[in-house]
């Protein structure tokens, strides 16, 4: 009898170890890697989804191009939202994400910043336009760093459109992420900056003075995936739909994002 029940309860413990990881996985919110021009929409949506009553995504936010290469390296992220399709395509070619559920749902625009007490008035950015002048002699103008940060790399494409970037280029304070870039702004240490329009809408310590003309860049647009290692995550499988579904669309809306018809 005391065999029969201890092999009982063998048995039930191997059940559970077997069951208790899936479980667990469940259980806590998903771990979210996002671009950090999605910092404050994606807070916004994670206590939309703990109000739900789901467990609170844990978020890392930087750089696509560093997020990137954190997963190739073993970071256990189970979703990731880029800041441009490169990145994510970085991630594709290493079998890091589910691909069929690879989804591009926003849009955003590449714009000029000063400093909110900046004298500068408003410019209409074209071909012909000097930024080594708006910014003056010997001072920096802030973005990403072009050789790998999203927002610089649109903003090198903007400026060679423009036929500025031979000029421009050293005078660039390259910076690791968009929201560094914004902070050299409105921290006054850099008189003008180029990031993205959702990123000055979330500073009072920055103005936008211009707007670079869309076709002047490729498309500003943010592919969301599903990691490879949560295929078989039910909690990051219902937050990223519900990321990326139309629950979420007034709150991208709200901080300045597009939608993007699917």
């Amino acid at each position: 009898m005391y065999r029969r029940h201890l092999a009982a309860l063998t048995l039930c413990a191997a059940l559970l170890a077997a069951l208790g990881p899936a479980r667990a996985q469940d259980a806590q919110g998903p771990v979210v890697f996002a671009a950090a021009s999605l910092t404050d929409a994606m807070k916004a949506l994670g206590e939309a989804w703990r109000a739900k009553g789901h467990p609170v995504p844990r978020f890392s936010f930087a750089a696509s191009s560093a997020l990137a290469r954190q997963m190739e390296q073993g970071a256990p992220a189970d979703i990731f939202a880029s800041a441009d399709e490169p990145w994510m395509d970085y991630v594709e070619q290493r079998d890091l994400i589910v691909n069929d559920t690879r989804i591009s749902p926003l849009s955003n625009s590449l714009v000029l910043i000063a400093p909110a007490d900046s004298r500068q008035p408003p410019v209409t950015l074209g071909r012909g336009t000097d930024l080594l002048a708006l910014a003056g002699a010997d001072r920096r103008i802030a973005t990403g760093d072009p050789s790998n940060v999203p927002v610089g790399k649109y903003a090198q494409a903007a400026l060679t459109w423009m036929g500025q970037w031979d000029r421009v280029s050293p005078r660039l304070a390259r910076a690791d992420n968009v929201r560094s870039a914004l902070l050299l702004v409105e921290r006054g240490e850099a008189p003008l900056g180029i990031v993205y329009a959702t990123d000055a809408a979330a500073s009072r310590g920055v103005k936008v003075i211009g707007t670079f003309p869309a076709e002047g860049h490729p498309a500003v647009t943010y592919p969301f995936a599903l990691a490879r290692r949560a295929a078989d995550n039910r909690e990051a499988r219902a937050f990223f739909a519900f990321a990326t579904g139309n629950e979420a669309a007034e709150t991208y809306r709200r901080f300045g994002f597009g939608l993007r018809a699917q």
